[in-house]
């Protein structure tokens, strides 16, 4: 039987058609998820912030040497990269179909090691993550108040804390993004009058760290010594 045979007979066509579409719709609701061919390839994302960085200075600073390092990992086929004015850096891996998600994530990660001592401080203090992911959504759902008592910021809170911690545990989620603002607080510098102090940008970040230090309240050492006290 060749092609001719099927033009010859539309109807022979049309029935083999219709059999082939009946038996797709069966499996569409019965064949199991991890019995889908995949079809997307296994990608690898590389991320980082560099906190108060233009978008210009991420890209020069942070993507160009990972992307340095990254390049020719085994089984790669392209990698694209973004870099945003916020100081976030990310990098997208992608492989060759049938490559393993796991052994790929190990040499992406083999190699950004390679380049965390050309990153700068504030880089590698933040770290760099190396997770498997596909770039398409599963799913997104949102997180409202229906009496309007929650503001945005109380949401996104709630969210990073209860919810986002649950969803990661779900077998197949390799990543959890919120789109909403966290608790931050933003700084804007006036050059004229730092150059009156003769301050520098990093003069303001160390007084802001050296003032932002987490100290265990009192009753915790009593409890503690409580407990160790006690036969």
């Amino acid at each position: 039987m060749n092609l001719k045979t099927f033009i010859e007979r539309p109807v022979l066509s049309a029935v083999i058609s219709i059999v082939i579409v009946v038996m797709g719709v069966i499996s569409l609701f019965n064949l199991p998820v991890e019995r889908f061919p995949d079809i997307a390839p296994p990608t690898v994302n590389v991320s980082t912030s560099y906190f108060g960085a233009s978008a210009e200075t991420v890209l020069k600073s942070v993507i160009t040497p990972l992307e340095e390092a990254i390049n020719g990992v085994e089984n790669m086929t392209y990698m694209t990269s973004n870099a945003t004015n916020t100081g976030s850096a990310w990098i997208s891996i992608f492989f060759k179909q049938g490559t393993d998600p796991d052994m790929a994530a190990v040499n992406v990660q083999n190699r950004v090691s390679r380049a965390i001592g050309q990153l700068p401080a504030e880089v590698t203090q933040v770290g760099v993550s190396v997770i498997k992911r596909q770039n398409s959504t599963l799913q997104i759902f949102s997180v409202y108040s229906p009496d309007d008592s929650f503001d945005e910021n109380f949401l996104a809170n709630y969210f990073y804390i209860n919810l986002r911690p649950e969803i990661l545990r779900i077998s197949g989620v390799g990543e959890v993004q919120s789109y909403s603002n966290s608790y931050s607080m933003r700084i804007w510098l006036k050059p004229d009058v730092m150059a009156q102090y003769r301050l520098v940008p990093e003069d303001v970040r160390a007084a802001l760290a050296a003032q932002n230090i987490e100290a265990a309240p009192a009753h915790s050492a009593k409890t503690q010594w409580k407990r160790t006290s006690t036969p």
